[in-house]
């Protein structure tokens, strides 16, 4: 039989659980948003093209090769290294985003 504090840490992993599967929904659903935005500014093409994708490989390399440190610094937990990892993805793609959707290009 359940005790209380085992139901009650149980519910807690679940909430947990509950919580990052939303994080990568809506990293999904941000990610999704900008592979749209930069199909359409290469599909124009012009002058910032060349640019745009050379700015898209280099930022998935850098990301990639800075999660491991961004992991490692999470903590012990498998939990707190997805976490961390979601974040550091988060971040990015909500960056290009916003740079996107506003028109300007660095």
């Amino acid at each position: 039989m359940t005790t209380r504090k085992h139901a009650h840490s149980a519910s807690r992993a679940m909430s947990h659980a509950h919580a990052l599967g939303m994080d990568l929904w809506m990293l999904g659903l941000e990610s999704a948003a900008v592979i749209g935005m930069r199909s359409f500014k290469l599909a124009m093409g012009g002058d910032a093209t060349g640019a745009e994708t050379q700015r898209m490989v280099a930022e998935k390399i850098t990301a990639a090769a800075e999660l491991p440190m961004v992991m490692a610094g999470a903590g012990p937990s498998p939990e707190a290294a997805m976490k961390s990892a979601v974040r550091h993805y988060t971040k990015k793609v909500r960056a290009n985003r916003r740079r996107l959707s506003s028109g300007k290009s660095r």
